[in-house]
């Protein structure tokens, strides 16, 4: 496509919009192509091009968007999606269900982030219903139709669909300048809610260059470093909106006897995989001065991980910051300081262990710091170690990792804490393993319910006598969750923001105006 002017020397239209979103997207390396990751990879978001079959409300409840209904079989292994019949791809031909078939059929086998390997194959039933077929029974599988964007089985070549993507989402692609920006103008025959703003120019700017493209007013709204917390911006609104990303502390749950992972990596640390340590550490971190001291406040203390979810707990969590109760704990476990260097130990060994952590991010160095000052209060010493993630993964069964995770797929929690070999994949990087937290993810996922489901993944984080939570097994240190920070031009109504939307700023876009402008129409 044609190279373009610099952004900040194009007049704008009150209907246009000069986005840079880092979180939502980044530039896409493949594209704007849904079966290679856009809208559905490691964190979900509003595609813009390309409908899908359901989309998230305001309240970060699911509804439809091109499905009408839907219903599973008793057995949980058979989906059935009715869509609509008055939806055009940009080409002016129909979407059907062929369609919907063809995008999910295609997705099986491809680098898309979400993971299809369950899909037997979907077949259209007639046009306006699909059929999806699984080889097991996946409460989850509801979010694989919420992100996935449907493509056109007429138009569709893996080669060049990226570059000159066909949808039929509010969108369209007029423009892509591969390293600096991509641009969007409405779709005339987009059958859903019209959104006020005719044209999106999407950036693709680091955080940094963002935050001084905002200073400049060259922006609408710009994604900025969590550092930039307390700065003003003339012209500018700075706002926080909650993400859900979590971040904590992966321990290694089994003792060290020498065993090692498919790939020769040492598995099993005798200090994290006594329990009296996971708890103590749960109980004695101040989570809320992590938050302030290192988020700027912009966030929330976590616990289990999915606190902010409808697959959260309460019961999990524990009353943390309570340095006495966790010295108490250490304390009757046997872990003392007997030689008086700060350091307990059990048995001849020492209360140290290593946390690894990717150099490459601030943030997770920063909250690494953090969590180490702070077990030094307890007699335990937290090595640092700040390195790439091929070193990470080849030390996360041995030692502690702080990880991060984004994705609201409820399959996650199923990758994250049911029992697994050493497989050297980054899910369940602790080999947690119980079998009542095994049998409540395997009722969850086998749930023809969502309500059902939702019961039983809540029961595997705590059941009152068991479970992955910190009042269970404390399987993990879960820390803080991160608000994502923007610079938005003041005069920019952004609506309701999704609940959780900080990481798919632009979901609500349908609702964004200026300020004082006239609503746009409904076209329902």
């Amino acid at each position: 496509m044609s190279a373009s002017k610099p952004v900040s020397s194009i007049p704008q239209a009150s209907d246009e919009l000069v986005v840079n979103v880092y979180s939502h997207t980044g530039e896409p390396e493949t594209g704007f192509d849904p079966l290679l990751g856009w809208g559905s990879g490691h964190v979900n978001f509003e595609p813009l091009i390309q409908s899908t079959l359901f989309k998230s409300a305001d309240d970060g409840s699911i509804i439809s968007d091109l499905a009408t209904d839907h219903s599973v079989s008793p057995d949980g292994r058979t989906w059935t999606v009715n869509v609509r019949d008055d939806v055009k791809f940009t080409d002016g031909e129909k979407l059907t269900a062929e369609d919907v078939a063809f995008t999910f059929n295609t997705a099986v086998g491809s680098n898309s982030e979400l993971d299809m390997s369950n899909l037997e194959n979907a077949r259209a039933i007639n046009d306006t219903t699909v059929e999806f077929k699984l080889k097991e029974p996946q409460s989850s599988f509801i979010w694989r139709l919420r992100y996935v964007g449907i493509v056109p089985e007429h138009a569709y070549k893996k080669e060049t669909y990226g570059s000159q993507p066909i949808g039929s989402g509010p969108y369209k692609l007029v423009q892509w300048d591969k390293g600096q920006q991509a641009i969007f103008e409405f779709n005339e025959d987009y059958y859903g809610q019209k959104p006020y703003f005719k044209k999106i120019t999407m950036l693709f700017l680091d955080k940094d260059t963002a935050f001084a493209a905002a200073k400049s007013g060259r922006v609408d709204i710009a994604e900025i470093e969590i550092n930039n917390a307390n700065q003003t911006i003339d012209g500018y609104d700075l706002i926080s909106l909650p993400s859900a990303r979590a971040f904590g502390v992966s321990f290694p749950m089994q003792n060290n006897t020498g065993k090692k992972s498919l790939d020769g990596d040492p598995v099993g640390n005798n200090v994290t995989a006594d329990i009296a340590i996971r708890k103590a550490l749960n109980t004695g971190i101040d989570r809320r001065a992590i938050l302030e001291g290192v988020l700027y406040g912009k966030g929330d203390i976590e616990y289990t991980g999915v606190d902010q979810r409808e697959s959260g707990n309460p019961d999990a969590k524990i009353n943390g910051s309570n340095l006495e109760e966790a010295r108490k704990i250490l304390d009757d476990a046997g872990w003392k300081d007997n030689d008086g260097n700060g350091i307990r130990e059990k048995n001849g060994t020492e209360a140290e262990f290593d946390l690894y952590y990717s150099s490459a991010d601030q943030t997770r160095q920063a909250l690494s710091v953090a969590v180490s000052e702070q077990a030094r209060e307890l007699g335990i010493k937290i090595n640092l170690v700040g390195t790439n993630w091929d070193e990470i993964y080849a030390n996360q069964y041995s030692s502690a990792v702080l990880y991060a995770y984004s994705s609201v797929d409820t399959f996650n929690l199923y990758l994250q804490y049911h029992s697994k070999e050493a497989d050297d994949t980054y899910r369940n990087p602790g080999l947690y393993n119980n079998s009542v937290v095994d049998g409540y993810l395997e009722s969850a996922l086998k749930a023809a319910d969502q309500d059902k489901a939702t019961e039983y993944w809540q029961l595997a984080a705590y059941d009152g006598n068991t479970g992955y939570g910190p009042a269970g097994d404390a399987a993990w240190l879960w820390l803080v969750t991160l608000d994502y920070l923007y610079a938005v031009d003041e005069t920019l109504d952004m609506g309701t923001p999704q609940k959780n939307s900080g990481s798919d700023i632009l979901g609500n876009i349908y609702e964004w105006t200026k300020k004082d402008a006239p609503s746009s129409d409904s076209g329902k």
